[in-house]
């Protein structure tokens, strides 16, 4: 027995009903993603706008005291990016120091935003060739029993005459895989294509406000503060 034939048998003795029972596991855990992405994103939401115009606010009336408190209400990324960038008081920090805390702190927030996004797209991508597999394999399945029906001597004139009902039925059986695959599919793309554009969009935000920080050392209220300091 050659290695197709192994193959052929191997396939249709298993069946192709162990791939369902796969891709219903796999979209399980595909809505259990995407419901905690969906917990972490709607606790992080802000107006980061509002947020800007009162960063900009806080730090020409009371410094880096002032911000710190306004940016400690939220949780949105972008906040919290430029909180670490005022880790010190205003004539204790300079602008390379801050920029190197926030870029840090930028990473380690792309991190958290981006975390289990990988296995949405992943399953995006791959779970509708799952199912064609398991297409494939009711495929061969029907056509096995087909050519064994076909062998039997009594019963020729009656497989000659149930064939084609018999291929139609059991590949309206085996193309269920195929759809399944693809219902899977949908939701986890659909879902990785919003978190990963809110992902960027939040990290966009957050190098507003970085700027915004680093505009202000660099401005002559910082060496005021600092020579006020000295």
């Amino acid at each position: 027995m050659n290695l197709v034939e192994n193959a052929k048998h191997l396939m249709v003795g298993t069946g192709a009903e162990w791939v369902l029972w796969l891709l219903l596991g796999l979209s399980v855990i595909s809505i259990a993603v995407i419901l905690e992405r969906a917990y972490v994103f709607w606790s992080r939401r802000d107006d980061v706008e509002a947020l800007r115009e009162g960063l900009i606010r806080a730090l020409r009336n009371g410094g880096f005291e002032e911000a710190r408190s306004l940016l400690r209400r939220s949780r949105h990324p972008a906040a919290l990016v430029a909180l670490r960038g005022m880790r010190r008081d205003d004539h204790e920090t300079s602008p390379e120091e801050a920029e190197e805390a926030m870029q840090a702190e930028a990473t380690v927030q792309k991190s958290i935003l981006e975390s289990r996004l990988s296995y949405l797209g992943t399953l995006g991508a791959n779970a509708p060739f799952i199912g064609l597999f398991g297409t494939v394999i009711g495929i061969l399945q029907s056509f096995e029993e087909l050519g064994k029906s076909a062998k039997a001597p009594t019963a020729q004139a009656a497989a000659s005459a149930a064939a084609p009902q018999a291929v139609m039925s059991s590949l309206a059986e085996a193309l269920v895989a195929t759809a399944v695959g693809i219902g899977v599919a949908i939701p986890a793309v659909f879902a990785f294509n919003i978190f990963q554009r809110t992902s960027k969009t939040w990290l966009a935000d957050a190098d507003v406000l970085s700027r915004e920080l680093l505009a202000y050392l660099h401005s002559d209220k910082a060496p005021a503060a600092k020579s006020e300091a000295e």
